[in-house]
């Protein structure tokens, strides 16, 4: 059995990975794949090659350049799915459909467990197929537009836990050797990404702003601003992340008001 991963969060893809490899031991796993052109490359790559399709897909919904659902589209996938996601209106439409069975972030062992479980006893009923309704679902998605998808949860480690944080709970990220993501109530986690410059391309610019080279911040977390020597600005973030001393350079310090204006 060949099962394939779709998950773009490296953190949860890590965990995820390990844990279908403890519960399923003799499958063959695929992946982690991150991103809605790395499923198409994937199946297109396994069409041109002969190799057959995966007999089960483990798949987020929003990845790091839109959602599975356009690759699915594209690719006219027949293998069954589990979905995983930590929220979205596309989901929670896929689910009344004909999906295997989905599972909310953070993965709950157990859970991911009944969900193996019923893909095996529906193979051995012969019942398992993904079904012409789901086509059906992805072939009248509105969402067609090549608007951007933006990350709207991230992940980090916090005591020796793996957690899903919302983006309204983000204050800023961080980067001071690693990429820190601080909450809305003071909490530090440390990420899994490389870089800010990597980050800043997954989030909405509407809602976080590159103050600096070391900090990104999100909107709801500033109180305020004032002037600052040689026309900076000193940004005051809402208690109690409010001791962090962010100041936007003369060079963006435009730019810096006319974001948090809207």
């Amino acid at each position: 059995m060949t099962i394939l991963l779709i998950e773009d969060e490296p953190l949860i893809a890590r965990q995820l990975l390990k844990l279908v490899r403890q519960l399923e031991p003799g499958a063959i796993i695929d992946g982690p794949l991150a991103s809605v052109q790395g499923i198409c490359d994937y199946f297109t790559h396994n069409r041109t090659s002969g190799h057959p399709s995966p007999d089960l897909v483990i798949s987020d919904i929003q990845l790091s350049d839109g959602v599975s659902f356009e690759a699915f589209r594209q690719i006219e996938l027949s293998s069954p799915i589990i979905f995983t996601t930590a929220y979205d209106e596309y989901a929670i439409r896929a689910f009344k459909l004909n999906s295997l069975d989905y599972l909310l972030k953070p993965i709950d062992p157990e859970e991911l467990k009944a969900a193996l479980t019923k893909f095996h006893r529906w193979s051995l009923n012969g019942t398992i197929g993904f079904g012409n309704q789901f086509k059906l679902f992805l072939s009248q998605l509105t969402d067609q537009s090549p608007t951007p998808h933006y990350k709207r949860r991230f992940s980090g480690h916090h005591l020796r836990q793996i957690i899903s944080i919302a983006q309204e709970q983000v204050a800023y990220f961080l980067r001071n050797e690693l990429i820190y993501l601080y909450t809305n109530e003071g909490k530090k986690l440390v990420t899994d990404y490389k870089t800010l410059d990597e980050l800043e391309e997954l989030v909405d610019p509407a809602r976080f702003f590159r103050a600096s080279r070391q900090c990104l911040v999100y909107l709801d977390a500033i109180a305020g601003y004032r002037p600052h020597e040689s026309q900076k600005l000193l940004v005051q973030l809402k208690s109690p992340n409010d001791k962090l001393e962010l100041i936007v350079s003369k060079e963006k310090a435009s730019a810096f008001r006319q974001w948090l204006e809207g």
